[in-house]
């Protein structure tokens, strides 16, 4: 919160006068990169490739945004009716240009880009194959699923 309230040129009582504690401040910034996300996706040309490169590019130039938004605590509402319109439109982002009946493409799509920029970012990935992994996924993506 000191280093939040010092990039905005504010005082962290100042901080948490606007809002209603560090969870509202946390959710906020969550909130806020999903939209920054949805717009990057939108931004991007409409196919897989260029739409699950822009997610990655997304989460390697806005790392600490990306930790907010996926792995501190949130008290955002996924994957359920009337979640926040922000989080609808990051997640559209992927659902348009992956189709299915039911999400579940865009849901696994999101998930496979989410490892692997969790794990590039972590430095458990090889160097110089960024490339050839999204073009892995396109490719397993693009493969029709299997009958049920």
């Amino acid at each position: 919160m000191r280093r939040l309230a010092a990039a905005l040129g504010v005082t962290q009582p100042v901080l948490y006068s606007a809002f209603a504690g560090r969870q509202a401040i946390l959710d906020a910034v969550a909130l806020a990169g999903f939209g920054d996300l949805a717009v990057a996706l939108e931004a991007a040309d409409a196919t897989p490739m260029a739409r699950m490169r822009a997610y990655l590019d997304f989460a390697a130039g806005r790392p600490a945004v990306y930790e907010a938004m996926f792995s501190l605590p949130s008290g955002l509402a996924f994957a359920v009716d009337g979640n926040p319109e922000e989080l609808r439109a990051a997640f559209m982002g992927l659902a348009d240009v992956l189709p299915d009946a039911d999400g579940t493409r865009a849901e696994v799509a999101w998930s496979m880009l989410h490892g692997l920029a969790t794990l590039q970012a972590g430095g458990r990935l090889t160097d110089g194959q960024a490339q050839a992994r999204v073009e892995l996924a396109h490719r397993l993506l693009a493969q029709d699923p299997p009958a049920t």
